[in-house]
């Protein structure tokens, strides 16, 4: 259009936001018989559509977008992006909304050509910002401009935290990724936000405004896309960035820029105001005072692309491309997507055969014009472009069943947000194609199609932003609270709290646990709604509480006390062991008479809970019975929950009397070589009991080892793996004694003494009868399956048990026993000495430690059987061709020296009487060892009625007999003869 022609019936209407002036346009189109107005985005589109709908019916109104076209048969009025703006229509209004878009890098050539180029024949109305003043005026001469001042005030107010935003405030951001970020924290600290992107189709878009005008959410987080006309009732607009990427780089927005969309703030007549959030760096005092007095630098030039294109080749087509403006004002817009794509498939030999003609041309051009929805790349976009203009040119139409495989590929409702947002764009690539009139040969029935997967997918996209954004619960709550209404809170059954029919948490015992809305700034009033529910209930539960029975209270591990599996108090140290506080769990509702009923109720039950477990450990400290040094043993007893290592009250065993051991065996205690305990409160329900009495006053119920120690000694286990990090006092209050890399527990232990025991006390050679399980030579033992099985493990794990007790192992060739045996049977005439000789044996008594040894190095055999003379003397005969190896373990022995070094450094570390005031050892109480972890002690020897023995006289006397002559009617001597016989008779 010749520039002196340009003015004709033009009139610009400029100003800031918020002045009406898409409004205007509107009551001006609707004024002439027929119009059409351009809008910057297909979203402002749509809503302009619908209310133009409703003001002159369907019939009359037609919706022209790149994607989407609704077009009556004989519309009045045409509503339609810029870029879709029909050039072939004779309308008596025309308006082109956002003109200022036209110095845009990516658009603005667009914007350009309809302003110089598109008119009504009776108005043409431009509205803008007015920035654009000076250009309009040097463009198109005499045109007419009137501005209009904003209608409200817009105000900055400084920096805010996201958190801490107004109500019915908009958060801008210029990445889908942080969009989404900032959304995820509104909906965690206010209950939800809608979301608004300008890739989101007109109905997502549509339904996430609804959730914000509604007042279902009072946030949105959004990109630029809400700058360009979208009526709001935005209050706040909040910068979360100032930089976005513009198509080439990132950079800073314009003042211009920042004002347009910070010009959403305020509708009409109210107020709006405007500042800084999250990351964003705060604003200038220049660039603040231009946002609020809409004063920003002119518009100094246009892009601008060659509107007479010469199709005739593609050469020349690239040529007219290239062409530039020949006014000033006017600059080359840069390569676009449609150009690129161009130069992309002029590289491909086969369509430069195809573009030989100038239609050919202007096709292969107008399918260049298929926005790159996908944003794959540059070069898969110019592949599609190649596709659709060889099927073209090829076919004369797009094969309608390979567009309905690439419809069927993205008719998908799964997936997350991204995955839905990614197939609507390539459904608007396709509908854009359905929407060609001659491009397919069914359009309007594939305009349906590609209609209904886009609704579909918008549809499910809503869904998701709304379940990944909006907390439906806590936006509902919010705005019942804001409405001033009484909320009425209900308790079910099963202490599940609603608010309006809204669950906001749970009664668990006499708390109230809220759900994540306790974060919100609202969690008070929320609770404060509750609370008369809950007061009641509490007081109701209190009741049932006071009446429960023993049964339906438990302890946990960790010292909880639940009332059928809910926590209602905990334990705490209390000042004796046996008496531990309990801490009520509840809230401030609990109290008075209520909170008092539930104290008397829960000392009550743990009284009665802690005898009913303990019972015979606590009764040893006031047993009437016990007297002296009995009672002193009882009373440590049961200040050590049952267990008591022998060797911290070794004097006192054995200053025990008969009578004293008598009573306290009536008691429950047990005399074991290690330990002195109540068998009966080895039970795994005692011992969880004990650890947690223990651990209140050794470092508290949080420390490392509670749950694992409980689990295991309730599983049965005889012997558990040694945690080096879990305390030892708590082993042995669970009733597990550390035995090297092994915790075993101390019953066990006891068993344990009691199979080797007999075989070290059996001497082959010596003592008549079948030797026992394990018996070996020379005073010792081998293991055997019966001890592994015992103790439950074997290998280097049950040596390392056998070396904590004080026990050596040698390893030697042959058998266990190399020794002949005596047979079980009397021999006649020789009865009265046998049993002399066995009287001379020492004799073990259930109370013997383990480690009580014999005089005589006499070798001891593990496994033998019953033989005549006769067989006993060809066995011994026998010689293996390959001697096996064997480990035999024995007692480990120190002089008289090492020995009270020993029992002094013991002295030492349990503070127990001097060495001056302990006794010698007596005859059969085995060997003390000192030891370098005071837990993990040597076995202390048990009492025998001898007096001590001494080591030096005990060799003497056996010395003395191995000097004296056999007694030939001994039957050891029968025997040695007997063998002399055989062997004569062999030789």
């Amino acid at each position: 259009m010749p520039s002196a022609l340009r003015g004709q019936n033009v009139t610009a209407v400029l100003g800031p936001t918020n002045t009406g002036k898409t409004h205007l346009a509107i009551e001006r189109m609707l004024a002439r018989g027929s119009g059409m107005i351009g809008l910057p985005l297909r979203l402002l589109a749509r809503e302009v559509y619908q209310r133009v709908v409703e003001k002159v019916g369907e019939h009359n109104v037609a919706l022209i977008t790149g994607e989407e076209k609704i077009k009556p048969d004989r519309p009045r009025y045409w509503v339609s992006t810029v870029e879709a703006m029909p050039r072939d229509l004779k309308l008596a209004f025309v308006a082109i909304d956002e003109i200022q878009l036209a110095s845009d890098f990516d658009r603005g050539h667009v914007f350009t050509d309809r302003i110089l180029n598109q008119r009504g024949a009776e108005e043409t109305l431009l509205i803008g910002s007015e920035t654009m003043r000076p250009i309009l005026e040097k463009l198109i001469p005499g045109i007419q401009i009137t501005t209009r001042p904003r209608l409200s005030t817009l105000s900055f107010t400084g920096e805010k935290k996201i958190s801490r935003l107004p109500r019915r405030s908009a958060i801008v951001a210029f990445s889908v990724e942080e969009v989404y970020t900032i959304a995820e924290l509104i909906r965690r600290q206010r209950g939800g936000a809608a979301v608004v992107l300008g890739a989101l189709s007109p109905r997502t878009r549509n339904a996430q405004v609804e959730l914000y005008q509604s007042g279902e959410v009072d946030y949105l987080v959004a990109t630029d896309a809400i700058g360009m006309g979208l009526n709001l009732d935005i209050e706040h607009v909040a910068f979360a960035a100032d930089r976005k990427f513009d198509g080439f780089k990132f950079r800073k927005l314009f003042p211009a820029e920042l004002a347009q969309i910070a010009g959403r703030a305020g509708r009409y007549m109210r107020d709006g105001t405007f500042g800084t959030a999250g990351r964003c760096p705060p604003f200038e005092p220049e660039i603040v005072e231009a946002l609020e007095s809409h004063k920003f630098d002119p518009v100094q030039i246009l892009q601008w692309r060659n509107p007479d294109l010469d199709f005739s080749s593609l050469v020349n087509l690239r040529a007219s491309l290239g062409r530039s403006p020949n006014e000033r004002g006017l600059v080359l817009a840069p390569d676009n997507e449609d150009v690129i794509a161009l130069e992309n498939v002029f590289q491909e030999n086969d369509i430069r055969q195809m573009a030989s003609t100038p239609a050919a041309v202007k096709r292969l051009w107008e399918i260049c014009q298929v926005p790159d929805y996908r944003k794959v790349s540059s070069q898969g976009h110019a592949d599609l472009i190649g596709t659709l203009y060889r099927f073209i040119m090829d076919e004369e139409f797009v094969p309608e069943e390979w567009f309905s495989r690439q419809l069927a590929l993205v008719d998908r409702t799964d997936g997350d947000i991204d995955t839905l947002s990614n197939r609507i764009a390539q459904v608007r690539t396709w509908s854009f194609v359905a929407n060609r009139p001659d491009w397919l040969k069914d359009p309007e029935h594939w305009q349906s199609v590609a209609r209904l997967v886009e609704d579909n997918l918008s549809d499910a996209l809503h869904e998701r932003l709304a379940q990944r954004f909006v907390d439906r619960r806590t936006s509902f709550l919010m705005r019942r609270l804001r409405e001033n209404t009484m909320l009425e809170a209900q308790i079910s059954t099963a202490g599940e709290v609603t608010v309006e029919g809204q669950h906001v948490g749970h009664i668990h015992g006499f708390q109230f646990v809220p759900e994540s809305l306790a974060d919100t700034v609202e969690a008070k009033t929320l609770r404060n709604a509750a609370e008369k529910a809950l007061a009641s209930e509490i007081e109701a539960r209190a009741e049932r509480f006071s009446a429960a029975a023993d049964a339906s209270l438990v302890i946990a591990n960790d010292g909880t006390i639940r009332w059928t599996g809910e926590p209602v108090a905990k334990l705490e140290a209390g000042e004796k062991l046996y008496e531990p506080h309990v801490r009520i769990i509840a809230d401030d509702q609990l109290s008075g008479p209520a909170r008092e009923k539930i104290e008397i109720r829960l000392r009550a039950w743990l009284k009665a809970y802690i005898v009913r477990l303990l019972g015979p450990a606590m009764q040893l400290e006031d047993a009437a019975e016990l007297t002296g040094i009995a009672k002193g043993i009882g009373f440590q007893l049961s200040e050590t929950l049952g267990v008591l290592e022998r060797s911290k009250v070794l004097q006192d065993v054995r200053s025990l009397d008969q009578d004293a051991r008598g009573i306290l065996r009536k008691l429950g205690v047990r005399f074991g070589a290690y330990h002195i305990y109540l068998p009966a409160l080895l039970k795994p329900a005692p011992r969880t009991l004990a650890t947690q009495l223990w651990a209140l006053k050794n470092g508290g119920l949080d420390q490392k080892g509670i749950d694992e120690i409980a689990l295991l000694a309730s599983s049965g286990r005889t012997s558990i793996p040694m945690d080096p990090e879990i305390a030892v006092g708590l082993y042995l209050s669970a009733g597990f004694r550390i035995c090297g890399t092994r915790a075993v527990r101390v019953d066990i232990l006891e068993r344990l003494a009691d199979l080797i025991r007999p075989a070290i006390a059996y001497r082959p050679g010596v003592t008549p009868g079948e030797p026992p399980a394990g018996a070996a030579d020379g005073n010792g033992f081998v293991v055997t399956v019966a001890m592994t099985s015992l103790v439950g493990c074997a290998g280097e794990e049950f040596s390392s048990i056998l070396k904590s007790l004080g026990y050596t192992s040698e390893t030697r060739e042959g058998a266990a026993i190399t020794v002949a045996l005596i047979p079980s049977a009397p021999i006649p005439g020789v009865i009265v000495q046998a049993a002399d000789a066995a009287k001379e044996e020492p004799v073990a008594t259930d109370e013997a430690p383990v480690e009580q040894a014999v005089a005589e190095d006499t070798p001891v055999v593990a496994e033998q059987t019953e033989a005549t003379a006769s067989e006993a003397a060809d066995a011994s005969a026998e010689v293996p061709a390959e001697p096996a190896t064997i480990e035999i373990w024995h007692q480990q022995r120190f002089n008289d020296g090492q020995q009270r070094q020993g029992q002094r450094q013991n002295n030492q570390r349990r503070g127990q009487r001097s060495d001056q005031n302990r006794g010698e050892r007596r005859e059969g109480e085995g060997q003390k060892f000192s030891r370098p972890d005071r837990d993990r002690r040597g076995p202390k020897r048990s009492d025998k009625k001898a007096g001590p023995r001494d080591n030096k006289s005990f060799e003497r006397k056996q010395d003395n007999r191995r000097d004296r002559e056999p007694d030939p009617n001994s039957p050891f001597a029968k025997l040695l003869a007997l063998k002399n016989q055989l062997q004569d008779n062999k030789s």
